[in-house]
């Protein structure tokens, strides 16, 4: 990484992938993003699934009524997990390693996409939680977060236009202050 900013203004959801796979170097630095990513108290609530398998990948991909179907084209997906008995913020802490994962996957060059699961519902009106847990068997204590559809990129996207930027959501010492 050269820079952080720059590294940040060019990660952009990817849901278009190419068929190449990923190292097994890359998949550890995914992963090792993960682990690093900080938690309240170091808790470490989360656990990750990582799936790479093709016809798992093309499950998970129904996991939503929309949003979710490049699931199936990705070389890699890591769902993110945690326990709310073992944190209260287990939300905050595995929202922190989903992005550190995205952030990881930029940095190696990777596409990725956040799927939202939690509070999501199948086309069948099923919760999402519940249907990515039966597809993998996790625990019933873990809850689902996010699906993390990681792969070499398939398009190209600009980085954020700067001149997007919402300067009037900026308040400095309280809310419209000057």
């Amino acid at each position: 990484m050269e820079n952080f900013y720059e590294l940040i203004k060019s990660r952009r959801s990817m849901r278009k992938f190419t068929d190449k796979e990923l190292t097994q170097e890359e998949v550890v630095s995914l992963l090792k993003a993960a682990l690093i990513s900080p938690t309240s108290k170091r808790t470490n609530a989360w656990q990750f699934i990582v799936v790479d398998n093709k016809e798992t990948l093309a499950q998970l991909a129904h996991c939503k009524e929309h949003s979710a179907s490049f699931i199936a084209n990705a070389t890699l997906a890591i769902v993110v997990t945690a326990d709310p008995l073992a944190s209260d913020v287990w939300i905050e802490d595995a929202s922190i390693a989903s992005i550190m994962i995205q952030l990881q996957a930029e940095d190696l060059g990777l596409g990725s996409c956040w799927v939202q699961v939690r509070e999501r519902f199948t086309a069948q009106g099923e919760p999402a939680n519940d249907y990515v847990h039966s597809v993998l068997d996790i625990p019933l204590q873990l809850q689902v977060l996010s699906i993390i559809a990681i792969g070499h990129k398939g398009m190209e996207r600009k980085p954020f236009n700067e001149d997007n930027l919402q300067w009037e959501k900026i308040h400095i010492n309280k809310y419209g202050g000057q």
